[in-house]
């Protein structure tokens, strides 16, 4: 993959020998991050873990306590009450069967999260093919799927994000924006950290935390030495 001149520049900056201190790693993304526009901070976590096994499953969800910086379109499936709540509570899209036809039908994803009531499960279960793939199908551990669609639909635009392992054992999720600045990238940071850690399966053997790599959308990968974020 070649790179340009800007990349290679800002790269100079990064110690590839040797991980960085959560402040530190922080702090170079801000500087490597030289695009025109605000880019996103993302981080990458490989764990020590055998996705393959059901008991070494990670996935859960967090609320970041200053967001992601993007704007989240939520599509609610329910139906009577349920989705006149969901409407009232800022839902982007209500529906059902309706909801299913126009993404089968349309290829249509203008969306970032789907809620689901537990009762609309069976109908959803129809977009299992084409929302799983994507990250999109609805699920209690992420709190997705629920009765209570306003707590969900509130967390969710608050800054509410779902971690999940991807067949690599590797965790990836943006932390927020680069003009954020230090501290609430930090804190956003040491949230998700803190909730992975915790999520650590009791079948996990060894290092649990393998690499820690924080980036900015256009910048060069920098890694965070796993050892201070295991309290």
């Amino acid at each position: 993959m070649t790179r340009g001149k800007r990349y290679l520049t800002l790269s100079k900056l990064v110690d590839r020998t040797s991980p960085y201190d959560p402040a530190q790693a922080i702090e170079l993304v801000q500087k490597t991050a030289g695009a025109k526009f605000d880019e996103t901070v993302e981080i990458h976590i490989r764990l020590g873990v055998d996705s393959r096994h059901a008991d070494q499953q990670v996935r859960g969800a967090v609320v970041l306590p200053h967001g992601t910086g993007r704007v989240v379109r939520v599509l609610v499936f329910a139906k009577g009450p349920k989705a006149d709540e969901a409407a009232a509570a800022g839902a982007d899209y209500v529906g059902a069967e309706d909801l299913v036809a126009k993404i089968t039908g349309e290829n249509w994803f203008e969306f970032d999260v789907v809620v689901a009531t537990p009762d609309m499960m069976g109908i959803v279960g129809r977009l299992g093919k084409i929302l799983g793939p994507k990250g999109l199908m609805p699920n209690p551990k992420a709190g997705t799927v629920t009765m209570d669609v306003t707590r969900a639909i509130a967390e969710i635009k608050a800054g509410k994000i779902e971690y999940r392992l991807d067949k690599t054992n590797i965790i990836h999720c943006p932390i927020g924006k680069v003009s954020f600045g230090q501290d609430k990238l930090m804190e956003n940071f040491t949230t998700l950290m803190d909730a992975v850690v915790k999520a650590k399966p009791a079948a996990a053997k060894g290092q649990y935390l393998r690499s820690v790599t924080l980036s900015s959308t256009m910048g060069p990968g920098i890694k965070v030495n796993p050892a201070r974020l295991m309290g």
